[in-house]
């Protein structure tokens, strides 16, 4: 029966990138499945696959990625969270430290739409800064916007002037 049981564990988990993990049993299948979350590229889904680990715990350690703080072990998530690195060290298997150059162009600073000046944008490739300011003035009138189909939708932008500043935007 055991053995049964812990088969469809291992299906599920394998064939669910978002399995939310009820135990550090799991923890220990995923491990050998192979699966590892990226610190420093996890979203707040990835974050909430940890048992125990809270809605504002994920969210504050993408904020920090996001803001350029590099994780570089378990010390680094454990005091950003204000948790001992003793509750971390189960997930350690799971856990992957990666170093990203912040300055390659492989990885460019993402600026945040709702919240950059018309002379941040302008900076940004293809933008330019009668774009820079048609979006700080939609935004001024309409409120934020909410991803990039909202952006295109409210400025009437084309699927290729959009494919080209996707990865230098978010819209946190």
């Amino acid at each position: 029966m055991f053995k049964l049981s812990q088969i469809g564990i291992k299906k599920k988990i394998a064939n669910d990138p978002y399995y939310r993990f009820q135990s550090l049993t799991e923890i220990a299948i995923a491990a050998e499945l192979g699966i590892k979350i990226d610190v420093n590229l996890a979203t707040v889904d990835d974050w909430l696959r940890l048992p125990g680990v809270s809605i504002h715990q994920a969210r504050s350690l993408v904020e920090l990625v996001r803001m350029g703080v590099e994780l570089v072990c378990l010390e680094d998530i454990a005091a950003a969270i204000n948790v001992s690195v003793q509750h971390l060290q189960s997930y350690e298997p799971i856990l992957a430290f990666a170093y990203y150059d912040r300055l390659s162009l492989l990885s460019p600073v993402k600026i945040n739409i709702n919240s950059a000046s018309i002379q941040e944008l302008a900076a940004i490739t293809s933008i330019g800064c009668d774009l820079a300011q048609k979006i700080v003035s939609q935004r001024q009138q309409e409120g934020k916007y909410r991803n990039l189909v909202d952006l295109s939708s409210r400025l009437n932008l084309d699927s290729d002037l959009i494919s080209q500043i996707m990865h230098y935007v978010s819209f946190t």
